[in-house]
């Protein structure tokens, strides 16, 4: 997304082309603009504008950094640009403050799409830690979120070893990580009726195949699409089939 330009406005930073029906996307806790690069060539002549905002993981107060937290940023932020009605789409802890968001402010979503989603399951990272210092271990690590380890470039495996290696961070991860554990939405799911695409890698190891699973059973208003030969990132591994379902489904729902 390189030539995308990043812009910065008040407290917020974001990404925003295309014009249409606005679709916010949430990055993960180890993912940004980086994550999302195929968008770009999928979605500026459907009709929809993409808007990517950079959420603040690592610059509130450990109080602060929680679930909710997040989806109170995402809220101000939708305030600031004015918007009303939107599509959802989020990826590992994004789809997790995007399911809080939908059950907190249902009337503002139009729709919902999770991919490895938090929010019931997650297989993190969080026991290896200790070995931080271990360029390797992280690089194995990071290997293991996908089902192709070659996704895994050095760049990206640089900036997960940079931000494990650096002490706020690694702290603020945690403490994220905990939040996510801690705010289950089992209980929530079945009262949220935004229409939902739930789409995964049926090879993901970060939260495997039964936790698509059960968002499917619990949400009353779901599909569930599998990618094959796909990890935790279906829109990095497998792009033209992860927006192709996508564009699919938002036609189907007219949206």
């Amino acid at each position: 997304m390189n030539h995308i330009n990043l812009i910065e406005e008040e407290s917020f930073k974001y990404i925003e082309f295309g014009q249409g029906q606005p679709i916010i996307i949430l990055h993960g806790l180890m993912g940004g603009l980086s994550n999302f690069n195929d968008f770009i060539s999928f979605f500026p002549d459907n009709g929809y504008k993409i808007i990517m905002p950079i959420l603040p993981l690592y610059d509130k107060p450990i109080i602060k950094t929680t679930v909710k937290s997040f989806t109170d940023y995402l809220n101000d932020f939708l305030i600031f640009k004015k918007l009303e009605s939107v599509i959802l789409l989020g990826n590992s802890l994004g789809g997790h403050i995007g399911l809080l968001f939908t059950k907190l402010f249902e009337s503002k979503v139009l729709g919902l799409i999770l991919t490895g989603s938090s929010g019931l399951y997650e297989n993190s990272m969080g026991d290896g830690y200790p070995k931080r210092g271990n360029y390797d271990y992280i690089k194995t690590k990071t290997e293991e979120v996908f089902y192709d380890p070659k996704i895994a470039t050095k760049s990206l495996i640089d900036e997960v070893f940079e931000t494990v290696n650096d002490r706020n961070k690694l702290i603020k991860t945690l403490t994220i990580a905990k939040s996510a554990i801690r705010h289950n939405m089992a209980n929530d799911l079945p009262n949220i009726n935004t229409p939902t695409l739930i789409i995964w890698g049926k090879q993901d190891n970060v939260t495997p195949p039964n936790v698509a699973k059960e968002f499917d059973s619990l949400l009353p208003n779901s599909n569930l699409v599998w990618i094959d030969k796909c990890g935790h990132a279906p829109m990095m591994e497998h792009p033209n089939e992860f927006y192709k379902n996508v564009l699919n489904w938002l036609k189907k729902m007219s949206l």
